[in-house]
């Protein structure tokens, strides 16, 4: 896959687009990883990562079974589908992953489907502990809102 055009990104994304991307869990896992992040990260790094966040370990004790199937369904299926709706830009000569102009239109849904995950897991704690409000807290004020 190529980087992404001046074409695929600013457009806007359907529903359906949308409902697809968050769809699988590993692909949201990839989604929370890159949040916050400016710097392109690489592979290797977000899929270390997820394995961790799939088997509630930290990443340092993700077995390498687990490791290689979260890197392998990453380069062939989730990042080029994420790479295609413009939502992460994708540098495969230097294996790296950043968000993308796009993501903007997917993010308040993401927010939506974080209270679906485990909330004893090391997802949960990590999400919690993000930066500023934390990407929890503005889950729990957008829920509030919506119940008013």
């Amino acid at each position: 896959m190529e980087a992404l055009t001046s074409s695929q990104e600013g457009r806007q994304l359907s529903a359906d687009t949308i409902l697809e991307l968050l769809a699988n869990r590993r692909r949201r896992y990839l989604l929370y990883a890159l949040r916050g992040q400016e710097d392109p990260i690489e592979l290797s790094t977000l899929a270390e990562q997820v394995a961790g966040w799939e088997h509630d370990v930290p990443p340092d004790e993700v077995a390498k079974n687990e490791y290689k199937s979260v890197y392998v369904s990453s380069v062939q299926c989730h990042v080029p589908k994420l790479a295609d709706a413009g939502v992460v830009d994708h540098d495969e000569d230097n294996h790296t992953v950043v968000l993308g102009n796009n993501f903007d239109q997917l993010e308040p849904y993401l927010r939506v489907v974080v209270k679906d995950e485990p909330e004893n897991s090391t997802l949960h704690a990590a999400l919690e502990h993000e930066s500023g409000d934390g990407f929890l807290g503005r889950v729990r004020e957008n829920v509030g809102w919506l119940k008013q």
